[in-house]
C-alpha cells in the first residue's frame, strides 16, 4: 500500500524501499549523502544498460527527489550500445542465458520520455573515454551495471579508472546479473563477478567490494541487498574525511 501511495520523508522511503527501484534509491541516497558530508554540491549517477529505459526513467526520478533533499545537483547519465546486445565473445558472457539482439533500444521513443538524463549511445569502449576527458561531469556517485555480459561489464568498470575528481572515494555500485536468472549459475569464473574480480587483481589502492551486512542493517531483507557493492578507492583524498562526530557514534 505504501508504495502504491508513496507519502513521507525521502529518508523513511529509502530505508524502506518504497520506491519503484529501491535498489537506485538506496544508492543514490548513499552518494548524495557522502556528496553533502564532504561538502561537495553536486555528483554524477549511473546506468550502463538502459535497454528499454524503465531504469533510467527510474532513475531520474529518484536523482530529483533525492537531490532535493540532500540539497545536492545529481546529473544522470545512461551508457547503451542502442542496438541490443553483441555477439557474446565466450563462455565468459554466459551465452547459455543472453544473446546477440536482446534488449533492442526504442532510441526515438525513449529520448522522448526523458526530461534530464543524458544518454550515451555505442560501444561502451569508446563512450566511456570521452565522458571521463570531455563531460564535464560533476564526480561519479552511483553506478548501476547491467550490461548483462562478462566482457561489456569489464569494460565498463573503466569508468572508475579516472582521476580521483572523476568520482567519490566511496561509490556505490548495483550489479544486476549476479542473482537472477537462476539457469545462469553465477560463479566467480564468468559474468559480472569475473569482472569485478580480474578488476580487484588489476588495481592495487581500489577494490570492488561488496556492502556487507546490509541484509541486516534494514528493516526487511531483500534480493537486491545481495547485489549492493562499494568501490573503495583508498588513495582517494577524501577518503580519510571524518564523517561522523562524536555524539552521531554514541547514539
Amino acid at each position: 500500500m505504501w508504495r502504491r501511495y508513496p507519502v513521507g520523508k525521502v529518508t523513511d522511503r529509502v530505508r524502506f524501499g518504497i520506491w519503484e527501484r529501491p535498489q537506485y534509491a538506496y544508492g543514490v541516497n548513499f552518494a548524495a549523502n557522502l556528496a553533502k558530508k564532504l561538502g561537495l554540491k553536486a555528483i554524477s549517477v549511473i546506468e550502463f544498460g538502459v535497454a528499454g529505459g524503465r531504469g533510467l526513467l527510474a532513475l531520474e526520478d529518484v536523482a530529483e527527489r533525492i537531490g532535493r533533499h540532500h540539497g545536492v545537483r545529481i546529473s544522470v547519465w545512461g551508457f547503451d550500445a542502442g542496438v541490443g546486445l553483441q555477439k557474446p565473445v565466450d563462455y565468459r558472457d554466459q551465452p547459455h542465458v543472453w544473446g546477440q539482439g536482446d534488449y533492442v533500444m526504442d532510441v526515438k521513443a525513449l529520448k522522448a520520455r526523458l526530461r534530464f538524463a543524458h544518454l550515451n549511445l555505442g560501444d561502451v569502449a569508446k563512450t566511456v573515454p570521452p565522458f571521463l576527458e570531455q563531460s564535464g561531469a560533476p564526480p561519479i556517485g552511483f553506478i548501476s551495471f547491467d550490461l548483462d555480459y562478462y566482457s561489456s561489464t569489464a569494460v565498463a568498470l573503466k569508468i572508475l579508472d579516472g582521476p580521483p575528481d572523476s568520482r567519490l572515494p566511496r561509490v556505490c555500485c548495483y550489479f544486476d546479473d549476479i542473482v537472477w536468472p537462476e539457469e545462469a549459475c553465477h560463479n566467480e569464473y564468468v559474468g559480472e563477478y569475473l569482472a569485478i574480480n580480474e578488476y580487484n587483481a588489476q588495481h592495487e589502492t581500489c577494490k570492488i567490494s561488496k556492502l556487507g551486512n546490509l541484509r541486516w542493517i534494514q528493516p526487511h531483507a531483500a534480493e537486491w541487498h545481495e547485489q549492493i557493492y562499494i568501490h573503495h578507492d583508498f588513495a582517494h583524498p577524501l577518503y580519510t574525511v571524518k564523517l561522523r562526530d562524536s555524539l552521531q557514534l554514541h547514539l
